[in-house]
């Protein structure tokens, strides 16, 4: 999917919202865990329920490749069950010299179509460019995230005492591509950095977790991240897919979904 096409979701759905399928059997309603294929089967009846309110679903691939080759099978299953007009996000944070990336690349643009992928730029342009090589794919790296952790390195003070780590990121990778097979991944609890970060990046895509169960406010997302294009994907997880664990969980992540759209809607206007 190309930018162009992921405005025209945007702006058709009034919705910049990601649904985020970090599916983890032990949370499941137990009238489906003991089914056979039961990670699919709630995947199946949460995008049934939240097509119609969001324009990309992320897969969280941890929670897959942790059940060995049924969790893989039941990734690419999901994977293929989006439908083709959702951009599909493959969670994995991948990052490693680059003939290894290239592998990485091949695995999540090629044997399975993911529109992005998420990247750790730790390693170097090297270890990105070669996700940045794929014509209509996105590699989205990481930039500031939400965790505790983020104050060990990426709000680190440089030598100057004035720019954090994240910024010189920010700056450095944006060179290696452009605002149309680039993104950055920013925590949503730190959204009032977003402006700072939109005067280094104001035209690149921001995919922003942490609303909802992690306690971001959509509210400062849009109003210190949004750019021209909205430029934003937002995406809620644990909020949404786990709203309610009986057997009515389908219709309460569909409440949950249309709520985060109508808030959306409000901000795009």
């Amino acid at each position: 999917m190309n930018r162009k096409e992921l405005i025209e979701q945007i702006r058709t759905k009034e919705s910049f919202l990601c649904v985020g399928l970090d599916t983890d059997l032990t949370k499941l309603p137990k009238h489906l865990q003991q089914h056979p294929d039961a990670i699919f089967e709630f995947n199946k009846a949460i995008i049934d329920a939240t097509k119609d309110y969001c324009v990309s679903y992320k897969i969280n691939t941890a929670f897959y490749e942790s059940m060995g080759m049924k969790g893989w099978e039941a990734m690419e299953r999901t994977l293929y069950y989006i439908p083709p007009t959702h951009f599909k996000i493959a969670d994995a944070k991948r990052g490693d010299i680059g003939n290894t990336s290239s592998q990485y690349a091949k695995t999540f643009f090629e044997v399975l179509p993911f529109d992005a992928v998420t990247v750790a730029p730790y390693m170097g342009e090297d270890s990105v460019k070669p996700f940045l090589e794929y014509k209509n794919k996105w590699t989205i790296v990481l930039g500031l995230t939400s965790n505790d952790g983020a104050n060990n390195f990426q709000q680190r003070k440089l030598a100057d005492g004035h720019t954090h780590l994240y910024e010189q990121v920010l700056e450095t990778v944006s060179s290696w591509g452009t605002p149309n097979n680039l993104m950055f991944v920013i925590g949503a609890t730190k959204a009032k950095d977003l402006a700072v970060i939109r005067n280094i990046i104001p035209d690149y895509f921001l995919l922003v977790p942490g609303v909802g169960a992690q306690g971001g406010s959509l509210k400062e997302v849009a109003e210190y991240g949004m750019n021209k294009d909205c430029g934003l994907l937002v995406n809620a997880s644990r909020a949404i897919i786990y709203a309610d664990n009986s057997e009515g969980f389908a219709a309460a992540a569909m409440k949950v979904a249309k709520e985060y759209q109508l808030e959306m809607a409000e901000y795009l206007d």
